[in-house]
């Protein structure tokens, strides 16, 4: 894989994600040695199969052991795969974090009712099971909603950035009456943020959490 020893390596599925973990690593910490790793493969096939089967979740695990070749720690950013990435952890040496788990307990600690968001339905189930994984870590009882919305996933395939943002906004705004708080499954939904600062609930995203969390980690293992 290269790269030098010590690296906080972070493995892709959307390579336009780089550009954002970079900006939010400059923010957090901008000594902490990075790698990126794209394996979009493993996204698209999901697509395809209409979720992670069992062939495309080994593939993953497979793919996050691979990139710890030179790692101090591995972060998945992609929480369609996300089990995989649980998966690999339970084997490698070094830690392999999910870059959705802290947003998943943010979520359960803001509130009963959790709407799960994404334009992709098949990160609907890993994204949801987190949550409810995070509730029964915590001792917590919640109700966990969802809502996708496929139109923006079309409008930004087709390079229309502006309407997959207000899409989604949209969509938030209505599903905000009915939570108390909305977790957006991907990354990629972030920009919709800034069609939202009047809504009241928690709209808790898992680039900056996540990110975060594997830095503090990083650190502590240094």
């Amino acid at each position: 894989m290269g790269g030098g020893a010590g690296e906080l390596v972070m493995v892709h599925t959307v390579a336009g994600l780089i550009d954002l973990f970079d900006e939010l690593r400059a923010e957090i910490d901008p000594e902490v040695p990075v790698r990126h790793v794209v394996q979009a493969a493993l996204l698209t096939d999901a697509i395809d199969a209409g979720g992670l089967s069992d062939e495309i979740r080994a593939r993953t695990c497979a793919a996050l052991m691979e990139a710890t070749e030179g790692a101090a720690l591995v972060l998945c950013t992609c929480s369609t795969v996300g089990p995989g990435a649980d998966d690999a952890a339970a084997q490698a040496d070094v830690p392999i974090l999910r870059v959705d788990r802290p947003m998943a307990e943010a979520a359960v600690e803001a509130g009963r009712r959790i709407t799960v968001a994404a334009t992709l339905a098949t990160t609907i189930g890993p994204t949801a099971d987190l949550v409810a994984d995070a509730a029964r870590r915590a001792g917590k009882e919640v109700e966990i909603g969802s809502v996708v919305f496929a139109e923006a996933r079309a409008r930004l395939v087709a390079g229309d950035a502006e309407g997959h943002e207000r899409i989604i906004a949209a969509g938030l705004h209505e599903a905000a009456a009915s939570a108390d708080a909305i977790v957006l499954a991907q990354a990629s939904m972030t920009p919709a943020l800034a069609r939202c600062a009047d809504i009241q609930v928690p709209l808790l995203t898992s680039p900056r959490s996540g990110l975060e969390a594997a830095i503090a980690r990083y650190r502590a293992a240094a």
